[in-house]
């Protein structure tokens, strides 16, 4: 099976952020979408940004156009969260994002009317459905195929360092899980999704996909679900590991941090210097302790098993890499991820509130709204 890598500008950004719909008042989640998207999409039909409806009727997805830099797809991103507002607040609901919802409950929520949607869960049954998950993707365009799986092998060994960043999923239909992310778990379930296969080159990508094709695992590129994937149609490589990020800060935060290993990693190929990679059953277990621990997780960080503490090997990593945010011009949302190492990610920000509030769930929810409107509070504002 041959399959083209679109032509893209080296260490572009697009973004995608999953949005929950919810009532202001008890915090559950909505399934009102249908009745927003036919305005809200002919509306940015003119726009750089996009607005679209997702698996569940409670969520509304909102993607930026290709951004030169970080700070330009986050622009758009702001404009497609006002648009949205301009819907959602004189109908009376209330906007969120985390990587799960606290409390709601998978059997209440409605699959959006869409043929893709509908196979996806006659195929995955009970684990389809109890895909109440909520994410965001970060497209970096790599100019030259051939860059695209040495820099995915290389990258996903940050993979963790992201998903801990982000992790936003503590509680799980009203029980609170011991993990930092849930969510990541929970959506590795689905046929094609976790972590990326360690494939060498775009040929080996591309007997893969032939495989899968050939087998009825999936229909089209599209179907592979994986943690951090090329996106062949526009030239780039996505990362999917993140929980859904709380706040626009944090969004372009990651998305900065995306950009800079990915633009690191390039110039190392430039230079022909060999990427570093760890084996495939290191990065397994780096998933999980992410996930468990997030921010106070241990990773193993080399081939030879070495093995640090995510906050303090990332703060390495930032300052190490500053100059190159200084050059691509993202230097204040690449330093933000510093803010969050400070104060919190949201899954800790949210265990704050529960704590507070003898874990009163709404009291989350209520926090999370907060949040989406008006920016990350500190663990110390919130207790």
């Amino acid at each position: 099976m041959k399959l083209e890598f679109a032509p893209s500008a080296r260490s572009t950004v697009g973004l995608e952020w999953e949005i929950m719909l919810a009532d202001p008042v008890s915090g559950d989640l909505v399934g009102r979408a249908p009745e927003l998207l036919a305005a809200l999409e002919a509306e940015s039909e003119e726009e750089r940004h996009t607005v679209t409806g997702e698996l569940l009727t409670n969520t509304i997805e909102v993607t930026s156009g290709i951004g030169d830099s970080v700070a330009h797809a986050v622009d758009d991103i702001a404009n497609a969260i006002t648009a949205v507002r301009s819907a959602t607040d004189p109908a009376g609901i209330e906007l969120l994002s985390a990587g799960s919802h606290p409390f709601a409950q998978w059997f209440d929520q409605q699959v959006t009317d869409k043929t893709r949607y509908h196979t996806l869960i006659e195929r995955t049954q009970w684990w389809g459905r109890n895909m109440m998950i909520w994410g965001i993707h970060v497209h970096i365009g790599v100019e030259d195929q051939r860059k695209v799986f040495p820099i995915i092998n290389a990258l996903s060994a940050y993979l963790p360092h992201l998903q801990a960043l982000s992790a936003s999923s503590p509680f799980w239909a009203g029980e609170r899980t011991g993990y930092a992310s849930n969510r990541a778990l929970v959506f590795q379930q689905l046929p094609t999704a976790g972590l990326p296969w360690p494939l060498r080159d775009w040929a080996q990508y591309e007997s893969y996909l032939e495989d899968m094709v050939r087998t009825g695992v999936m229909a089209d590129a599209t179907e592979v679900r994986w943690d951090i994937r090329p996106a062949p149609r526009w030239g780039t490589i996505e990362v999917r590991a993140c929980d859904g990020l709380s706040t626009l800060p944090e969004l372009a935060s990651v998305a900065a941090l995306v950009q800079v290993l990915v633009e690191h990693f390039s110039r190392l190929l430039d230079e022909g210097r060999p990427l570093p990679e760890l084996p495939a059953w290191f990065h397994r277990e780096n998933k999980w302790r992410a996930a468990r621990y997030g921010l106070d997780a241990r990773v193993i960080v080399d081939a030879a098993g070495t093995q640090r503490p995510v906050r303090e090997h990332l703060a390495e990593v930032l300052e190490e890499l500053a100059p190159v945010a200084v050059e691509l011009g993202c230097v204040r949302e690449f330093g933000n991820n510093a803010v969050t190492l400070e104060n919190g990610a949201s899954y800790e920000r949210q265990l704050v509130i529960a704590n507070a509030t003898a874990g009163d769930l709404v009291a989350v929810v209520q926090h999370l709204i907060r949040e989406f409107r008006s920016g990350p509070e500190s663990s110390t504002e919130s207790a």
